[in-house]
């Protein structure tokens, strides 16, 4: 009894053996994980050695230029300061273009603009005729001087017919001595009021031709700041709205400077009229000559800056003033 209920509880051997189908399974599954992950590493490695090999190659460059990069390491950010200098220059700084003399056209007294001749952008001659103000005041003054200057010229032609006729009749006794002294004295002071008349006469025809107003240079017109109607005079009334204080700014482009901050650590390799090489930011294949022209005498404390000035020789259409430039101080 009791050997048949323990057959009854063994297994066969056929049930003993697991299924072997699970298990491959699984191996698939994670051979497929490893041979995804392996195809998807192998580019990054590959770009990281090519970036590797571009690091050595960038420091080969950076040893090999390692000398001139020391000479400018005190230098700031590269647009404004000090960089790597080529094999004929100690230095290369960038800069703007400026021009040397800006100059704007002021009227010499309070006026209202008539007439504008030119527009911004125009070409201008020395002498030629730009604003023309309001001279209807002065003209008025200029004829008023006018009649006095004839009265007074007729009251000095009077006394001098006077003192003629009282000066022939005192050598004929008919006259005394006292009415040739008057005669003499108004004559004198007819003079004088015609002198007077004369100044203000030629001070009434000064401010009639100070209505007119001419461009002092050969340049190009840079502003135009303001407009026919407008009042101008030489200086503002201290209001945010008074009148303007000048007509137009003018400018020779044939006269243009590249101004430059250099670092104070650089200032020993700059002199005065030192030659250097100019080549504007918008055209960098184009070049120019220039030499040092100004040096300030008084350095920016906060910027650790001194300003210098580099006169372009033979500038030419390509170059505009406030624009960007590279200045490369050559050596001597």
């Amino acid at each position: 009894m009791n050997t048949e209920k323990l057959k009854a509880l063994q297994i066969a051997p056929a049930e003993k053996i697991r299924p072997q189908r699970a298990f491959w399974s699984i191996v698939i599954v994670v051979a497929a994980v490893l041979l995804g992950t392996i195809v998807f590493i192998k580019p990054w490695a590959k770009d990281k050695r090519e970036l590797a090999g571009n690091g050595a190659d960038a420091a080969s460059n950076s040893i090999s230029t390692g000398t001139d990069a020391a000479k400018t390491a005190t230098a700031p950010p590269a647009e404004k300061n000090s960089t790597a200098a080529s094999n004929d220059s100690v230095l290369t700084v960038n800069g703007y273009i400026i021009n040397r003399e800006r100059i704007e056209i002021s009227p010499r007294f309070l006026g209202m603009v008539k007439w504008i001749g030119v527009k911004k952008g125009d070409a201008v001659t020395n002498g030629q005729v730009v604003v023309q103000l309001d001279d209807t005041e002065y003209r008025a003054q200029l004829h008023q001087a006018e009649g006095q200057l004839n009265n007074a010229r007729a009251a000095v032609e009077r006394d001098e017919l006077n003192y003629q006729r009282i000066t022939n009749l005192i050598s004929s006794a008919v006259e005394s001595k006292q009415a040739e002294d008057n005669a003499r004295l108004a004559l004198a002071a007819d003079r004088a009021s015609l002198q007077a008349a004369q100044g203000a006469y030629d001070l009434a025809n000064t401010y009639v031709g100070w209505c007119v107003i001419h461009s002092p240079i050969n340049g190009v017109v840079l502003e135009k700041l303001v407009n026919p109607g407008e009042l101008v005079m030489p200086q503002s009334f201290g209001g945010a709205r008074g009148p303007s204080t000048a007509l137009m700014a003018v400018a020779d482009l044939k006269d243009l400077q590249v101004e430059i901050d250099v670092n104070e650590a650089d200032l020993s390799k700059i002199s005065l009229n030192q030659k250097c090489r100019v080549s504007p930011e918008a055209y960098s294949e184009k070049t120019y000559e220039g030499y040092v022209a100004e040096i300030a005498p008084e350095a920016d404390r906060a910027k650790g800056t001194l300003q210098i000035k580099v006169q372009i020789v033979n500038p030419d259409k390509y170059l505009t003033p406030q624009l960007s430039a590279k200045v490369d101080f050559l050596k001597d």
